[in-house]
């Protein structure tokens, strides 16, 4: 049974009987309705004009800069704004595009199709940290190394991330080689520099950060969630073996740099206010510190948003095949929402900034099939899965697609989503 929405923050922006003037947002199947309205960055493909500022709306992009709506190209200035004036210009963005709007015909001449443009990372990343917030990702993944004891036992008290690489992020369509890293085999007395032959996805959402927090002050957790602007799809790519070599003492290095990819369009807050969920804990788990719980945590903290993990061989592509779907997941059930990473992160003084990327960390289901990584869903390599077309899969091949999706669904609002995460393992440079 779908959980009853929280009414704080939803408005007329969000009445699933708003209609748009531009009939493909109206479709049913389309990720981008007139109630979502993600932010991103495009321009006309193949030319090398700057990147524009846009939403998406339907099959098209809107640029805003040319309707006047915003007059600044750089995304991390927009993401900066208050959170009050991102809902004033959520609704005017909304009442230019609804059906009859007097705007239609001005506004037509700053669409473009998005089959015709091409897509930048969302922002500029300035800082990277990413979290480990799936608990059901760590349990299995813990009890292939640590059988006694899945959990260590700081996980069900803090909120654990370690800080990335953000320049080797790319955006949806990110082409990558297979890396090159030091591994040691259980019977090899000496490591070797080879490629990696345990390269792996990672089901992720990722949290662009909006206003940020000056030097030595810390977000408290009840105005947290007014210094997100949005969130993406992420694939933090990862070379298991690798990342066994090298993780201890300092965890992950050349396992995590070499790519992580972005979903292109930004759903902002606004945005996902409908499917908002309750946060709570299991029964005999230990319940947040006070820093960080509140009536308003626990009432809205978490986000109903239903995620996908689709995969296309080489084979599939030379026959003619779509990809397999191979699991699905919700990050309703993260431990930890994201007023309490955001929180978390900054209680020491960290200083966030607009357009600095959270990571989730993987989010799996408590059912093995849910699983977000093939790490989980090989057993660690040990079960190979098999596809629909006879291949069989224990770590990515040369050549296989990734393929991330996600959406949002609630009873009484228009279904939402995020469009696709796609990145592609090209042969290894050797």
């Amino acid at each position: 049974m779908a959980t009853k929405p929280l009414t704080d923050s939803i408005n007329a922006t969000h009445d699933a009987a708003l209609r748009s003037w531009l009939a493909s947002a109206n479709a049913d199947s389309t990720d981008f309705p007139i109630q979502n309205l993600p932010f991103g960055r495009f321009r006309p493909a193949g030319s090398a004009e700057a990147f524009r500022i846009g939403v998406a709306i339907g099959d098209q992009a809107l640029d805003l800069k040319a309707v006047g709506l915003i007059a600044t190209s750089d995304m991390n200035e927009l993401m900066a704004i208050s959170a009050g004036a991102r809902q004033k210009l959520r609704g005017a963005i909304s009442e230019g595009l609804r059906e009859g709007s007097p705007k239609q015909a001005e506004w037509q001449g700053a669409l473009l199709a998005q089959s015709a443009i091409e897509m930048a990372v969302p922002c500029r990343i300035g800082d990277y940290t990413d979290f480990y917030t799936g608990i059901h990702h760590a349990t299995t993944v813990g009890k292939l190394f640590r059988p006694d004891e899945p959990l260590l036992p700081n996980y069900k008290w803090v909120p654990i991330g370690y800080h990335g690489r953000a320049s080797s992020i790319g955006v949806s369509g990110q082409a990558f080689h297979r890396p090159l890293g030091q591994t040691k085999g259980p019977n090899e007395s000496v490591p070797s520099l080879r490629p990696s032959h345990r390269l792996d996805y990672e089901l992720e959402l990722g949290i662009f950060m909006g206003a940020g927090n000056a030097l030595g002050e810390s977000v408290g957790l009840d105005q947290a969630a007014s210094h997100a602007f949005g969130m993406v799809l992420l694939n933090d790519w990862s070379a298991r073996d690798v990342q066994a070599w090298e993780y201890q003492p300092l965890g992950p290095f050349l396992a995590k740099n070499f790519a992580s990819t972005v979903s292109p369009w930004m759903v902002t807050m606004e945005a996902l206010a409908p499917f908002r969920t309750p946060f709570t804990r299991a029964e005999g788990d230990p319940q947040p510190l006070p820093y960080l719980d509140s009536p308003g945590n626990r009432a809205q903290g978490g986000f109903d948003v239903k995620l996908e993990v689709w995969l296309q061989t080489q084979a599939m592509r030379d026959a003619g095949q779509g990809p397999q779907r191979l699991s699905q997941s919700n990050f309703r059930d993260a431990y930890w929402t994201v007023a309490q990473m955001i929180t978390h992160h900054t209680v020491n003084g960290c200083n966030l900034q607009p357009g600095d990327l959270l990571g989730s960390g993987t989010q799996s289901g408590s059912h093995p099939e849910q699983a977000g990584s093939l790490l989980e869903l090989s057993s660690g390599g040990k079960k190979p899965l098999s596809l629909a077309n006879g291949e069989t899969r224990t770590f990515l091949e040369d050549g296989d697609s990734v393929t991330l999706r996600a959406h949002c669904v609630q009873d009484g609002f228009r279904r939402i989503g995020f469009g696709d995460c796609q990145g592609q393992v090209l042969p290894a440079r050797t």
